[in-house]
């Protein structure tokens, strides 16, 4: 399974908004996890089974509790039973698909 989120304080830690540090520690929880995953500038996403993906999401939330009284979280999943490696095919799949139509 494939779980895209975005956890943040409620609570900037700055006057300017920002939680930039705070999401980081939200990103270490992730790598040393040891899934699969993916950070853009909105979601990060991991690959795993349920209970190890959803472990990951709820340790994130954890980490921010610690320094913030309010935690916002933002999940999409993909949940496809048997499949691997989802995290780059589906992006193959698709960056084919555009190359196809391209050429057409």
């Amino acid at each position: 399974m494939l779980i895209a989120f975005s956890v943040a304080p409620s609570v900037p830690a700055d006057d300017i908004g920002s939680v930039g540090e705070e999401v980081a520690r939200a990103i270490a929880v992730v790598r040393e996890s040891g899934l699969p995953n993916h950070t853009d500038a909105m979601f990060t996403t991991v690959e795993g089974e349920w209970d190890e993906c959803m472990d990951v999401v709820k340790r994130c939330c954890d980490v921010l509790a610690e320094s913030s009284p309010r935690v916002s979280l933002v999940l999409k999943a993909d949940i496809r039973p048997g499949r691997t490696g989802e995290l780059d095919g589906k992006l193959e799949r698709l960056e084919a698909a555009i190359q196809r139509q391209a050429d057409a």
